[in-house]
């Protein structure tokens, strides 16, 4: 039987309504559509001065430094900002500035990005995924962008993004499905030693 994997969804908006969310919500009802999910989200514009204040993270507040170890045991990382001079918004870095250095080896993560337009589409290849690169994260080989036409609002309307979730998610759900049976198998073998 699988077990529910844990997502957690980092919102590098500064805004409490915003399209990055909007998108990042549409990736994860698809996902806790295809499998059993449990979805938390750290919304970085909430954590509030012992976040944006720090310099390390023995500075951050111990709810602030919740939200990290959040992200560190997560199952599942959907890393998600808006597009801000070309790449990432600089609470969404500053955030992942306290994630330890290995606290994502091997983890699987999600790049979901929103901009103005089409031009900056490319910040998920030149700015996202290096970033996860040096945590070696497993990321998502299809990230997840859309320019402000394709909301209104914080709703995706764009029929072609719903279809580049679709395929992103289906490319990447049997590895996200090996990795919630194999858990669920480890611990099940665990213990049966015990008993």
């Amino acid at each position: 039987m699988s077990r529910i994997l844990h997502v957690v969804v980092v919102n590098g908006s500064p805004n409490e309504r915003s399209r990055t969310m909007g998108l990042a919500d549409l990736v994860t009802s698809r996902l806790d559509a295809l499998l059993p999910v449990e979805l938390h989200r750290v919304d970085v514009y909430r954590l509030g001065r012992s976040f944006t204040g720090a310099t390390a993270r023995a500075d951050v507040s111990p709810e602030v430094d919740n939200q990290i170890r959040l992200v560190e045991e997560a199952d599942v990382v959907v890393a998600a900002t808006p597009v801000f001079r070309a790449s990432y918004s600089g609470m969404f870095k500053h955030f992942f500035d306290f994630v330890d250095q290995y606290g994502l080896v091997n983890k699987p993560v999600i790049l979901v990005a929103t901009g103005g337009s089409d031009r900056h589409a490319l910040v998920i290849e030149h700015a996202l995924r290096p970033l996860f690169g040096f945590f070696q994260a497993a990321t998502a080989p299809v990230g997840f962008y859309a320019k402000s036409g394709d909301f209104d609002g914080t709703v995706v309307l764009d029929s072609e993004v719903y279809s580049r979730v679709e395929v992103g998610l289906n490319d990447i759900v049997p590895q996200l499905k090996a990795l919630s049976d194999g858990e669920a198998i480890t611990k099940a073998r665990a213990s049966t030693r015990l008993t």
